[in-house]
């Protein structure tokens, strides 16, 4: 199924884009494919990022994903 990736901060900046559109069927499928995709430094960054599944949290990265989602990838951030 189609979902879309939004990256955000130090995600964003290791893929090279904001968002994209991808094949998969669980945030694990789609943390490896997007790791093969764009390499090692996005791979670093996705193994400390947060999931938001079409808003809500999402820590079980074996279930499937709703089609059409949008999946939020949120970088820990420096607060202050």
């Amino acid at each position: 199924m189609t979902v879309t990736i939004r990256y955000f901060a130090g995600a964003r900046a290791a893929a090279g884009l904001d968002s994209e559109s991808v094949e998969v069927n669980t945030l694990s499928e789609m943390i490896a494919s997007a790791g093969d995709r764009h390499g090692p430094a996005l791979a670093k960054v996705l193994g400390v990022c947060s999931f938001l599944v079409d808003g809500t949290v999402r820590t079980d990265r074996d279930a499937a994903l709703p089609p059409g989602s949008a999946v939020d990838v949120l970088p820990p951030f420096a607060g202050g």
